[in-house]
């Protein structure tokens, strides 16, 4: 899969993009963003797992508790068109098992971080593509999906652990920097396929959607700046 290239830091494009060209079925969209929150809910319960205070897990475990819910609305979504979850979860097991390897941790700043980072990136993305599907359906995942589900309390835990210890604040920028280009495969996994790789057409669809991608790693970048890490 080709990596989205990325103008450099600092350009900016107002560009808008009409996603509906480019948003996939409704039912393996919804089900990928269901499979994307469980995944990221998988890791906050890593992160519990490991955590060192009552304090600290109780936080995580609120996250967690709000990741889920908004797993569990988009489940519901699924069963609202009456079909089944699992099969349309699974033809992403793979993609996420090999995203896992590569993003999980031992350490429990770094599994705060994925999902601060990551999640964020894909929340933001997914956003967009939902307003692409349009109708009633559409409107509902968006909203559901701009909703904050745990993430400024991830990002309060991690400033306060990075202002205490700067040894943690340099491997922390490292590992954020590590997991865009990872997650910028995900999510241009998620756009429904445009022609085939190599030709104007598919080049013409690369360059109209590049915006976009520029604006998920100024996101990133916006978060790590918030968090006192330089991206």
């Amino acid at each position: 899969m080709e990596l989205p290239r990325l103008k450099p830091r600092g350009e900016s494009s107002a560009t808008k993009i009409d996603f509906a060209e480019y948003t996939p079925e409704l039912l393996p969209f919804l089900g990928q963003a269901a499979a994307l929150n469980l995944e990221v809910a998988e890791n906050l319960a890593r992160a519990l797992a490991v955590a060192p205070s009552f304090e600290i897990k109780q936080r995580i475990s609120y996250a967690t508790s709000q990741v889920l819910a908004t797993q569990h609305a988009l489940v519901a979504e699924i069963r609202s068109l009456h079909a089944d979850p699992d099969e349309h979860m699974r033809p992403f097991a793979d993609a996420l098992e090999r995203y896992r390897t590569l993003a999980t941790s031992s350490d429990w700043h770094e599994l705060l971080l994925t999902c601060y980072l990551s999640g964020g990136m894909l929340g933001d993305f997914f956003e967009q593509l939902a307003r692409g599907i349009g109708g009633d359906v559409g409107k509902r995942v968006a909203t559901l999906l701009s909703k904050d589900a745990g993430a400024e309390d991830l990002a309060t835990m991690l400033r306060a652990s990075i202002a205490a210890d700067a040894v943690l604040a340099s491997s922390l920028a490292m590992w954020g920097r590590r997991l865009v280009g990872d997650t910028l495969l995900v999510a241009r996994s998620a756009l429904a396929d445009v022609d085939s790789p190599g030709t104007p057409a598919h080049h013409a669809a690369e360059a109209t959607i590049e915006p976009v991608f520029t604006e998920l790693i100024a996101a990133h970048t916006r978060r790590m700046d918030g968090l006192g890490l330089t991206a």
